[in-house]
């Protein structure tokens, strides 16, 4: 019951029961109508919130299909709303309706307010510390605790907005935070700082433009909240991988106050990014929702309409999870499976997104029996959507689940982040350089070759275009920690350094942390960061650059500052005079890569990379210059392989990349065959500022100096 005085009663206008309403806010000249799916329950209130907080609740009409929608005279932008939701209360059969929890709209377009948290917005009884067996259920209101929905205009001037619809070919993706890229730039107006409109500010949109970025890829920004048990922390949920609403954009991330405003700030943002030909994609998180387990968990929306519908359930009525978050999405169930459409498609057609990068997403590609499908109904329905089809499509490859990792699996059109790639760059230019420096063999080149050759392996029934290429990404250390630490030091996070990866696949050079390095030591850990970002622009795919790597931002050692919205995590703009040439070598090779076509083929090169086979458009070569070996190609002491990329039938130059692995200087044998009779150099590691790089030519079949763990580029005419 609730424990409050009983609210007034209005039933509202009826539909036509033969053809049911979309779910959500559907504002018409006289009012609005509002519909939600709540299949097995007895009774729906739409409550109605005026400016001083007091609710009006009125009936909905019951339609066939679980249903339920009113129309109310008179309501337009701006009303504050929710629902309450009334029906069995068995949780071991998955039902948890209770009719004194106010819950959003899971078709909510904007959510005004945060949610407090305190047992009240608990379905089941909990104690003070949120702990409860989940069975009884809980009497207390809900409403004080918890934010409204806030039904919106889509008034807004698209006028001259177009898709930059940049090919996959020309593609550079940058992954970054609203908040953290714009927090602290001293370019920014202040009040713009960690907002939708700083991301869209001239000086954002000009370091982007700088750098060749094609393609923004945002970390979450749909509507989230934090972890109870991080607010028990005093932290926060920085990342945003905790959804509150899958329609919504997130409040926090705007200079604007008004719900509307937010809407219109977000819609700004995308149609100035356009306007200087930067995409925007959305990382988002279908997989699961921040409700969390049900034993343990809120009622904020979808569990309180219909836990069967939304989530996957075991016999017992618990959560099937695959996430780790404590629940997953079932989008086996028509319900779910339209949400996570109907969602995509309003990003798309009202707030005119590029694309989407799908968190965790096998676990929306499981069928019933919770076994991965690379043909399961939502991936078939993205490929073959008119809207969504023309979008790019970005899956996370794996969940926590049985069999959950599926990198190369995911259908055309959809690309995958290719975890083998960040391996493989690491184990090379870190792990095995540290191995080489003891007399230990590592892992050779055949592996770091594949990847950079566009990993034929994993996407050989696709093209290079489906391997996303990244050595770091917002979960682990960025790329200049990579090389400053062997272990996380995640204390910050409150979990006593148990949490984030212990994978790593960093060296420290024989020093932890920055401040008892050498001047030497300095100089070859950059020389290591550019040696990785050069590989990672100049290999075939499609490059994708963390945030920040391009000046050597550090997270001090946190590989999983998920809950560190401070310092940790924001963006530094006081650049040292080594970030300026690091930031000068990221705009150097991205050009480099943009204006060599060969570098960014849609297809695999012929032939087989060992044993003298004259490859159409691709050779590899040893330290001495001669064609691999099969031997040499397998073998782990290999620490030295050239590439030379044959432009000539893309109309481009042969563009030979060598890698030296090696802890010592040694020379390099440029190589003779082919057509190239004197090799020019335009890039090497080895010099901090590709400005001050001496003009120098090397006859093909002489030597060329290669410092110790460095990388070189050279072009030569390819007829």
């Amino acid at each position: 019951m609730l424990t409050r005085p009983a609210a007034s009663m209005t039933a509202a206008a009826p539909r036509s029961l033969d053809a049911p309403p979309a779910p959500g806010v559907l504002l018409r000249a006289d009012g609005a109508e509002f519909t939600i799916v709540a299949d097995r329950a007895d009774r729906v209130r739409l409550c109605l919130f005026d400016a001083s907080g007091s609710e009006r609740q009125i009936d909905l009409v019951r339609h066939r299909g679980g249903t339920w929608s009113g129309f109310v005279d008179g309501v337009g932008p701006g009303q504050r709303y929710g629902y309450r939701v009334d029906g069995p209360w068995a949780p071991k059969l998955g039902h948890r309706y209770n009719p004194n929890k106010l819950i959003l709209d899971p078709y909510g377009y904007a959510i005004d307010g945060e949610v407090h948290w305190n047992p009240t917005i608990f379905g089941h009884t909990v104690d003070a510390g949120f702990s409860g067996d989940g069975s009884t259920m809980d009497e207390r209101d809900s409403a004080p605790d918890m934010p409204r929905n806030v039904v919106i205009g889509t008034d807004f001037d698209w006028a001259g907005d177009e898709h930059p619809h940049t090919p996959w070919d020309r593609t550079l993706i940058y992954e970054a935070h609203v908040r953290g890229m714009t927090m602290s730039n001293p370019e920014l107006p202040e009040h713009l700082r960690g907002t939708y409109a700083g991301m869209a500010h001239p000086a954002t949109i000009a370091h982007l433009q700088t750098l060749g970025v094609t393609a923004v890829e945002l970390l979450p920004v749909h509507a989230f909240t934090s972890e109870p048990h991080l607010v028990k922390l005093d932290l926060s949920n920085y990342w945003g991988y905790n959804t509150l609403g899958f329609f919504a954009p997130h409040a926090a991330y705007a200079a604007a106050s008004d719900p509307q405003g937010v809407i219109d700030e977000f819609k700004g943002m995308v149609k100035l990014l356009h306007r200087a030909g930067i995409e925007v994609i959305l990382d988002v998180v279908y997989n699961h929702t921040s409700e969390q387990g049900a034993e343990t968990g809120a009622t904020l929306s979808w569990r309180g309409a219909e836990a069967c519908d939304y989530y996957r359930l075991g016999a017992d009525g618990r959560d099937f999870d695959v996430t780790g978050c404590g629940n997953t999405i079932d989008t086996t169930h028509p319900t779910s499976l339209r949400m996570v459409l109907d969602s995509l498609r309003y990003w798309v057609s009202e707030m005119h997104v590029d694309g989407f990068r799908f968190d965790l997403a096998v676990a929306l590609g499981r069928d019933q029996e919770h076994a991965f499908r690379a043909d399961h109904p939502l991936l078939l329905a993205m490929r073959t959507d008119p809207v969504l089809s023309r979008t790019k499509l970005i899956s996370e490859p794996w969940d926590v689940g049985p069999h959950g990792w599926r990198t190369g699996q995911f259908p055309a059109p959809m690309a995958d982040w290719n975890d083998k790639f960040r391996d493989a760059v690491r184990t090379f230019w870190l792990r095995d350089l540290a191995a080489d420096t003891v007399g230990q063999t590592g892992h050779g080149v055949a592996e770091l070759a594949t990847r950079i050759a566009g990993s034929p392996d994993v996407f050989g029934d696709r093209s290079p275009m489906a391997s996303i290429n990244y050595v770091t990404a917002h979960d682990g250390f960025p790329l200049a920690d990579l090389t400053t630490y062997n272990v996380k030091h995640n204390e910050a996070n409150g979990e006593h350094n148990r949490d984030g990866s212990e994978h790593n696949l960093s060296w420290n050079f024989g020093v932890e942390g920055r401040e008892d390095a050498s001047p030497e030591l300095l100089d070859l850990r950059r020389r290591v960061v550019r040696n990785m970002l050069a590989t990672l622009l100049l290999s075939s795919g499609v490059p994708m650059l963390l945030g920040g790597d391009e000046f050597g931002r550090t997270q001090g050692g946190n590989n999983n500052a998920y809950c560190q919205d401070n310092e940790i995590s924001w963006f530094d703009w006081s650049f040292e005079p080594w970030q300026r040439d690091l930031m000068a070598t990221t705009q150097f090779l991205s050009a480099l890569r943009a204006a060599h076509p060969v570098l960014r083929q849609r297809s695999f090169f012929p032939g087989s990379p060992v044993d003298g086979d004259e490859l159409a458009a691709l050779h590899w070569h040893g330290i001495d210059g001669a064609l691999l070996t099969a031997d040499q190609w397998s073998s782990g002491s290999t620490r030295t392989v050239q590439a030379v990329f044959d432009g000539a039938d893309v109309g481009d130059d042969q563009v030979l990349i060598v890698l030296h692995g090696s802890d010592t200087a040694q020379p390099v044998t440029l190589p003779s065959s082919g057509p190239a009779e004197a090799w020019n150099l335009v890039w090497d590691s080895a010099v901090d500022d590709p400005a001050e790089l001496p003009s120098t030519v090397v006859a093909g079949g002489d030597t060329y100096p290669m410092r110790a763990a460095s990388m070189a580029v050279f072009t030569a005419p390819s007829h």
